[in-house]
C-alpha cells in the first residue's frame, strides 16, 4: 500500500510541475465561457426557512427554493406501495415480492426506508442494473463490429468486470482510471492486476472497420475511443474537433490530435477479420514472462511452418513470371518445331504453379490446425503499451495529408497539462489522473448527473452526453455544483449518491398532476412531482421472468455459446449473426454491433455502435404485437398461471395475489369482481369448445396473465 501510494504522490507532484510549465492560451478558442468548464463552486443549501422546514435533506432545499422562485408547490408522497415499487426498480431493475412490499408497508420504523435502500444497494442485482447504465454509455456488444462483425468471446469479463465494480462501490476515479490504463497502474496481486487488465476491455472494444489487413483503419477505430472518452467521462463531442476545430466548444484540432497520440502509443487486442481470421495481441491474464515461456514452442513452430509457407509463395511467385514469359515467347515463335518446345515448357510450368498452388493451400490449412493447438493462456480483450509516440495533425481528417505534429496533452480548455519528460510510456496512466483529478470541473459533473438522471427520469442536465454548447444548460446548476462536490468529498462513492437522492423528500414524491404546476412548469423542469417512466427493455424481460418464476439470478461468468474458432469464415456477405435464448437477467444477453438484438431493439434498448446517454421510450405498434403473440410472453404468462393456482386454494385469492405480484398492490373489490367475472367467461368459452376441465381454467389464468403484462400498469413505474 505505501509504494502505491508513493507512486501516485509522485505522478500528481509530476503533475503540477507540468501544468506549471505550460502556459494555457484559450483566448482563440470558441466558448471559453461554457458553463460547464468552469471550476465547480462550493455552495451551501439555501437556508430559506420554508424550504429548510420541508426539506429532509439538503437536495430538497434546493429543489423547493427553485420551486418558490416559480410560485411551484410539490405533490403530496407517494404512498409507501408506489415508493418501494419505485426503489426497486431504479436499484435492481427487478420488482419487489409482495412479501416484501407487506414488509415495507407494516415497518412503522423511522428507518424502515433507509434499510430498504441499503438491503437493495447490497444486493448482486444493483450490479446488473446500474452496470447495465454504464454498459449503455460505453456501447459495449460482444462483438467487434468490422464488416464480418466478428464474436469477441472474452468481452464477457470486461462486462462483469463493470458489475462487479457497481456492487463493490468501486470509487468512480478508479473505475475511470482503471479502464483508461489499467495496465500501468500499480497492482497488489496478480487478482488486481488481472482485474485492471481486464478494465482496459473499454478502451479495446472501440469498434473495428473494414476487413483489410494493408492499410487497416486504425485511424478510425482511435476516432471511436476518443468519441467515446469525451462523451462518457467529460460530457463533450471532442469529436467534432477531429478536422477541424470545434465549431461550438473550446476544443481545437490540436487537442483532438493530441488525445489521438496516447491511443495511437497504445496496443489494441486484434478480433480478427475477413482477411485475418485470427485473434492476435489479447492480453494475457498471467504475467508476461509465464505466458511468453509458455507460448515459445508453439511460437517457434508456428514460425518454422510460416517459413515454409512463404518459401512456397516465393517458388510460385517465381514460377508464375516463368509461365508468364514463357507464354509471351510462345506468341513471337515462328517455326512449329520452336512452338512445340515452348508449348511443352508452357504446360510443364502450368503443372508447376498448380501444384505449388495446392502445395501453399496444404500449408495454409497446416498452419491453421497448428494454430487450434495454441496452448490455453487465458487472456482478456484490452491494450497493453505500444511505441510511444505524438502524430501529426491530420488535415481535415485525412490520415494520409499530414500537418503540424500535435504533442500530448490535455484538454487546453481543462488545463492543457502536458507529460511530463521523464514519462517514456503511452502517458495512459497521466490522461487517466487528469480526467479523474478533483480540479476537472467535468468528470464529477458529468456522473452525478447520470446518477440523477437514473432516478429521475432526467437529468439536470437532460442531455447527460453533451455538456457543451449544443447541450442543454442545467435546470438547477448551484444543485449540480453540490452534488458534485458531494460525490468527490464522499469518495467519490455512487452508493452515498444514491442514499443522498433517495432519501430527499423530492424523490419520494407521488406522480398525481397539478392543473396549476403544469401550468407554469408543463415539463416538470422543477421536480414538483415524480414521472412516469415505462420501464425499460431489459426491465420488462426481466420481470416477466422474475414474477413466473423462470428467472435465472445466477451471472453468466463465462462466454457466449459462439461457435468454435475454426468455423470462424465470417465475410461482410456473410457476416456472423446470432440470437442466444436464456433465462438470465437481460444484462447478459448476447449483443452485436450489426445485428441488433430483436427484442432489446423493439423496446429501445442501447444503440451498441454508440454511446447512449439517455434512452428513448417509444410506444409503436410492434410492441403492443410483441405483448400479444410473442412465445416468450405466453410462456411467461402460462408458468405464472401455473404458479397462481398452486400458490392458493381459492379463485378470490389468486386474484389478489396476481395483483400484487404484478402491479405490487391489492386490487379493490371491484377489481376483484371484475376479474373473477372474466375468468369465467374465458373458462365457459374453453368449456363450450370440448377441452378438459383442468385445462379451460389454466388457460383462463394464463389469458388474464397475458392481459395483466401487457397492461400500463404493468409496463409503467409511477
Amino acid at each position: 500500500m505505501m509504494k502505491r501510494t508513493t507512486s501516485i504522490v509522485c505522478a500528481c507532484i509530476l503533475l503540477a510541475i507540468a501544468a506549471a510549465s505550460r502556459a494555457v492560451d484559450t483566448s482563440k478558442l470558441i466558448g471559453v465561457d461554457l458553463w460547464s468548464v468552469k471550476p465547480v463552486q462550493h455552495v451551501e443549501p439555501p437556508a430559506d426557512g420554508e424550504a429548510a422546514k420541508w426539506s429532509s435533506n439538503p437536495i430538497d432545499r434546493f429543489v423547493r427554493a427553485a420551486q418558490q422562485q416559480r410560485g411551484l408547490t410539490p405533490v403530496k408522497p407517494a404512498d409507501r406501495r408506489t415508493l418501494i415499487r419505485r426503489a426497486y426498480f431504479d436499484l435492481i431493475g427487478l420488482p419487489p415480492t409482495p412479501e416484501q412490499v407487506a414488509a415495507f408497508v407494516n415497518d412503522k420504523r423511522d428507518n424502515a426506508w433507509s434499510k430498504v435502500i441499503d438491503e437493495l444497494l447490497a444486493s448482486p442485482a444493483y450490479g446488473e442494473r446500474w452496470g447495465r447504465h454504464w454498459l449503455d454509455v460505453v456501447r459495449y456488444a460482444d462483438t467487434a463490429g468490422d464488416n464480418s462483425d466478428y464474436p469477441v468471446p472474452q468481452l464477457y469479463k470486461y462486462r462483469n468486470y463493470v458489475i462487479d465494480a457497481f456492487n463493490d462501490d468501486k470509487p468512480y476515479d478508479q473505475f475511470i482510471r482503471e479502464q483508461i490504463a489499467g495496465d500501468l497502474m500499480p497492482h497488489a496481486d496478480d487478482a488486481e492486476r488481472r482485474e485492471h487488465i481486464i478494465a482496459t476491455g473499454y478502451i479495446a472494444l472501440s469498434r473495428r472497420f473494414g476487413s483489410q489487413v494493408k492499410n487497416y483503419p486504425q485511424y478510425l477505430t482511435i476516432e471511436d475511443t476518443i468519441d467515446n472518452l469525451g462523451k462518457s467521462v467529460l460530457g463533450l463531442s471532442i469529436n467534432c474537433a477531429r478536422c477541424h476545430d470545434h465549431k461550438y466548444d473550446p476544443i481545437s484540432n490540436d487537442d483532438y490530435y493530441a488525445l489521438y497520440g496516447f491511443f495511437a502509443s497504445t496496443q489494441y487486442a486484434f478480433p480478427g477479420i475477413e482477411l485475418l481470421r485470427a485473434q492476435k495481441d489479447f492480453v494475457p491474464l498471467i504475467p508476461q514472462e509465464q505466458a511468453d515461456a509458455k507460448l515459445a514452442p508453439f511460437r517457434e513452430k508456428i514460425a518454422a511452418e510460416q517459413k515454409k509457407l512463404d518459401d512456397l509463395l516465393g517458388q510460385r511467385s517465381k514460377a508464375q513470371k516463368e509461365l508468364t514469359a514463357a507464354k509471351n515467347a510462345r506468341s513471337k515463335v515462328k517455326d512449329d518445331a520452336d512452338k512445340q518446345d515452348v508449348d511443352k515448357q508452357v504446360t510443364e510450368l502450368t503443372q508447376r504453379v498448380d501444384a505449388l498452388r495446392k502445395q501453399y493451400k496444404k500449408q495454409e490449412r497446416v498452419i491453421s490446425s497448428a494454430r487450434q493447438n495454441k496452448p490455453h493462456i487465458e487472456d482478456a480483450y484490452g491494450i497493453c503499451e505500444g511505441k510511444p509516440m505524438d502524430v501529426h495533425i491530420q488535415v481535415k481528417g485525412n490520415p494520409k495529408d499530414k500537418g503540424p505534429l500535435a504533442k500530448r496533452h490535455f484538454l487546453t480548455i481543462l488545463g492543457g497539462q502536458t507529460l511530463p519528460t521523464e514519462v517514456k510510456d503511452s502517458g495512459r496512466l497521466q490522461l487517466a489522473q487528469w480526467l479523474t483529478a478533483k480540479s476537472n470541473p467535468l468528470t464529477a459533473r458529468v456522473m452525478a448527473n447520470r446518477i440523477w438522471q437514473h432516478h429521475f427520469g432526467v437529468g439536470i442536465v437532460a442531455t447527460p452526453n453533451d455538456f457543451g454548447n449544443r447541450g442543454k444548460p442545467p435546470t438547477h446548476p448551484k444543485l449540480l455544483d453540490y452534488l458534485a462536490k458531494r460525490f468527490m468529498s464522499d469518495g467519490w462513492s455512487i452508493k452515498k449518491m444514491h442514499r443522498l437522492v433517495m432519501t430527499s423528500k423530492t424523490y419520494q414524491l407521488a406522480s398525481d398532476n397539478d392543473p396549476a404546476n403544469a401550468r407554469i412548469d408543463p415539463t416538470n423542469d422543477y421536480l414538483w412531482r415524480a414521472r412516469v417512466r415505462r420501464l425499460d427493455a431489459e426491465a420488462i424481460r426481466d420481470t416477466m421472468l422474475a414474477i413466473s418464476g423462470k428467472l435465472d439470478r445466477q451471472p453468466l461468468n463465462e462466454p457466449h455459446p459462439f461457435p468454435s474458432p475454426d468455423k470462424w469464415n465470417f465475410t461482410q456477405h456473410r457476416p456472423f449473426k446470432a440470437v442466444y435464448e436464456s433465462n438470465k437477467r437481460s444484462v447478459y444477453l448476447m449483443t452485436q454491433r450489426i445485428q441488433k438484438h430483436p427484442y432489446l431493439a423493439l423496446f429501445d434498448g442501447a444503440d451498441t455502435n454508440a454511446s447512449t446517454g439517455q434512452r428513448d421510450a417509444s410506444t409503436t405498434t410492434l410492441q403492443a404485437l410483441y405483448m400479444l403473440n410473442d412465445p416468450f410472453v405466453h410462456e411467461q404468462a402460462d408458468a405464472l398461471a401455473a404458479r397462481l393456482i398452486d400458490g392458493a386454494k381459492q379463485d378470490t385469492q389468486r386474484v389478489r395475489q396476481a395483483f400484487e405480484m404484478v402491479y405490487s398492490r391489492e386490487p379493490s373489490e371491484g377489481e376483484v369482481k371484475m376479474t373473477l367475472d372474466y375468468l369465467n367467461q374465458i373458462q365457459a368459452r374453453y368449456k363450450a369448445v370440448g377441452s378438459d376441465q383442468a385445462e379451460p381454467r389454466r388457460a383462463a389464468w394464463a389469458s388474464l396473465c397475458r392481459a395483466m403484462l401487457r397492461s400500463n400498469e404493468f409496463l409503467f413505474v409511477e
